[in-house]
């Protein structure tokens, strides 16, 4: 069973050797289904909308103390988005400027295959959620980081494929 309460606060919050926080990312993808229910090849991500408005991007939030960073990006996966999966290898780590804060966070982004989509979830009522393909996701995501390694990911994706 899934915890369906958000954690909050920052008594557990890591921070990098500068002061910045370190937050934790997630890509939620899978295959587009076709009428008759088969998986294509097409790759679908979901996105989420930000608490306070309107700006889209993938899941992302503090990594805690009393947890390692894969099981950070799927509680945040599980918060923002209501979506568990398969947490596969880390997609890359990005330092960026908070805007809130000014100071340089560090942001590690990790790819999930979704194996189910929750109707309840922490943040229903603070969030839209949005599968979108891989182009009308770059084009919504507002973060330059978060569109790398959206970038990582679909290369991993072809990579693989092209090796089958």
């Amino acid at each position: 069973m899934a915890c369906l309460v958000s954690r909050s606060g920052r008594e557990l919050q890591r921070y990098n050797n500068m002061g910045g926080r370190q937050v934790v990312g997630c890509i939620p993808y899978r295959y587009k289904q076709d009428v008759d229910g088969n998986m294509s090849e097409e790759l679908e991500v979901l996105v989420v909308s930000s608490q306070k408005g309107q700006r889209l991007m993938f899941p992302k939030g503090g990594w805690e103390l009393d947890e390692s960073v894969e099981e950070a990006a799927c509680r945040e996966s599980l918060e923002e988005a209501g979506v568990l999966g398969i947490i596969e290898h880390e997609l890359g780590q990005w330092n960026f400027i908070s805007k809130r804060h000014g100071i340089y966070y560090e942001g590690h982004m990790f790819p999930m295959f979704v194996k189910e989509q929750l109707d309840t979830w922490p943040e229903k009522n603070l969030r839209r959620r949005i599968w979108m393909n891989v182009g009308e996701a770059r084009e919504a995501c507002e973060h330059w980081w978060m569109k790398e390694a959206l970038d990582i990911l679909v290369q991993r994706i072809v990579s693989s494929q092209q090796r089958k």
